[in-house]
């Protein structure tokens, strides 16, 4: 019969071999990154994440009554060697779901959206190609409380992406919900691609048409994008996916932007700024006030700190399979934050 003090010992072993057989599974460079000393400035953690593997990286901080920061390290363009430019365009993927909220709030509050009408309102011809869409209401895909399958989790997605809403629609089209209607929480692209179709269908035209008048014009957002077709495409950050030889910047992933221009967005969203009447309860109660985006090569990562009520955007170009570096860069933006509040 196995004693208390053996059975503990048993025990604090097996803890023992577990903890030491989980470190072969963590990259070592992510535990480095967490154990370094903290830098004395983000221009040296900046320059530290290069030393990490990322290609280049940019960071703008908006930090109250302080004049706005801007670093970058690494590679605009690895091939042609031009440095990482603090002001350079940048695919901000996910983030823009941000703006697609805000839009959805501003037609909600001019009562030409209701959050509560269902796919099925809104979109009938989808009824018997989407489960549920008699259920599931327009608030429910903004907070990811659908159900609907995520058409970029299809197979080899990203080698191949989508180029029309009929093309991204067929890849879950017919295919069982995750979950019933308002029953749980998956975020889903697809949510905003039939959100976009909505916006686009009420609006008789292209909803960033909506957001360029509405959001980017009276904010003086003159450097944010919906397409690569609207820039030059020198003005871009180049983007690198580890085992993927080529530079990706000319891939078409929607809306582009500076860190400057992601940032006095984020702080006007945050201080409430960007709102008429009535609109800030609305979108309260149906999204958040940060975000992050990945396309390949491109992860970005836009958050408000309100005990130092500072905003900080922090772009890295580079991203991997096994989304190591998206850890990596988690990592880095706390020991920033880190950094911007020791300074405070």
């Amino acid at each position: 019969m196995k004693t208390k003090k053996s059975t503990q010992r048993i025990i604090k072993i097996t803890l023992l071999i577990a903890t030491i057989a989980s470190l072969f599974f963590v990259p070592w460079l992510l535990v480095k990154a967490w154990i370094l000393p903290l830098p004395d400035t983000v221009q040296e953690q900046v320059d530290e994440a290069i030393n990490h593997g990322f290609d280049g990286m940019i960071v703008y901080v908006d930090q109250a009554g302080k004049p706005p920061q801007y670093f970058a390290s690494g590679w605009h363009n690895r091939e042609s060697k031009i440095p990482a430019k603090p002001k350079a365009l940048f695919k901000i993927a996910s983030i823009s779901k941000l703006y697609d909220a805000v839009a959805v709030t501003k037609l909600v509050s001019d009562r030409r959206l209701s959050l509560d009408k269902t796919i099925a309102d809104y979109l009938p011809e989808l009824v018997g190609r989407i489960e549920n869409a008699d259920k599931i209401t327009l608030r429910m895909m903004i907070q990811h409380r659908s159900g609907i399958p995520n058409f970029t989790d299809a197979p080899n997605f990203w080698a191949a992406p989508t180029n029309t809403f009929e093309e991204s629609l067929a890849l879950i089209q017919g295919k069982p919900a995750n979950f019933k209607p308002d029953k749980d929480y998956e975020y889903c692209n697809t949510n905003y691609l039939l959100i976009n179709k909505i916006m686009d269908d009420e609006l008789g035209y292209d909803n960033f048409q909506f957001i360029q008048e509405e959001i980017l014009t009276p904010l003086h957002l003159n450097h944010t994008f919906g397409s690569l077709s609207e820039v030059n495409l020198d003005d871009v950050m180049s983007g690198y996916h580890v085992g993927h030889p080529f530079d990706l910047k000319a891939d078409e992933h929607g809306m582009l932007a500076t860190a400057e221009d992601i940032g006095t967005f984020l702080r006007a969203l945050n201080d409430g700024s960007l709102f008429k009447p009535g609109e800030q309860e609305i979108y309260t109660s149906i999204y958040e006030y940060e975000h992050a985006g990945w396309v390949p090569g491109y992860q970005s990562f836009a958050k408000y700190y309100k005990d130092i009520d500072a905003v900080i955007v922090a772009l890295y170009n580079t991203t991997d399979p096994k989304l190591y570096n998206w850890n990596l860069s988690e990592i880095i933006n706390k020991r920033i934050y880190k950094i911007v509040k020791k300074q405070s």
